[in-house]
């Protein structure tokens, strides 16, 4: 495990600016890899979810920027999602050999519109995917699947899920897996909710899982 840094900076998107901060490994070299973290529908970038695996991958030598957006609508956090990219990509101060775009829930949801678009031999900066609870349908109404964007990604990706999440039935999500062309691999935390909640344990243990599976998903992957 490493120091790291975090630097507050104001992203710009459209007429306005979004707030992000880097988590910044102390040995923080050029051509390192990277990832980017965003919230869900409720909170913000300060969720402890994101703060929490921001400072595991950072302490492991990762880079991580993650960022705010508020807002129910897929299509503007998209684009802000895009904006952050875009940002990241032209940064001089943190250049990096490419990054694992990743989200929670609606966030996750944007992540995945974004790495759709990747074609197997263009854009190699995006590494892949990284989906906490993703959000595979409303709940109570596992009929309307959002699995449009998942189908069509060619770039690796993470799932981590609770067994227990009202907004992703086990078995739905195991079908779409079965139906994907990309490498993925799905981790299931026992027990747990949509929150990542788990009966009988803490917010610390559920992360300390969480993030051990993401490092090392991430380690295998590069």
């Amino acid at each position: 495990m490493c120091e790291y840094t975090e630097v507050t900076v104001k992203i710009p998107f459209g007429k306005k600016n979004l707030d992000a901060v880097f988590s910044v490994p102390a040995e923080f070299s050029p051509k390192r890899h990277g990832v980017i973290l965003t919230h869900g529908a409720g909170g913000d970038m300060n969720f402890i979810h994101l703060v929490s695996l921001a400072s595991y991958l950072a302490s492991n030598g990762l880079l991580c920027l993650r960022f705010t957006c508020k807002g129910l609508n897929l299509v503007y956090r998209t684009k802000a999602y895009n904006a952050v990219l875009a940002y990241l990509k032209s940064s001089e101060e943190y250049k990096l050999y490419g990054v694992f775009l990743a989200g929670r829930s609606m966030g996750s949801r944007a992540a995945a519109s974004i790495v759709r678009g990747v074609s197997e031999n263009e854009d190699e900066f995006i590494l892949g995917l990284i989906t906490l609870s993703y959000p595979l349908h409303p709940p109570n109404a596992k009929g309307k699947l959002r699995d449009e964007d998942i189908l069509l990604i060619r770039r690796p990706v993470l799932f981590v899920s609770g067994s227990a999440d009202e907004m992703c039935e086990k078995s739905l999500m195991e079908d779409l897996i079965r139906r994907m062309k990309a490498p993925v691999k799905m981790h299931w935390v026992e027990n747990a909710n949509h929150g990542m909640a788990v009966k009988g344990k803490t917010t610390e243990d559920v992360m300390t899982e969480i993030n051990k599976q993401v490092f090392l998903w991430i380690q295998e992957t590069i």
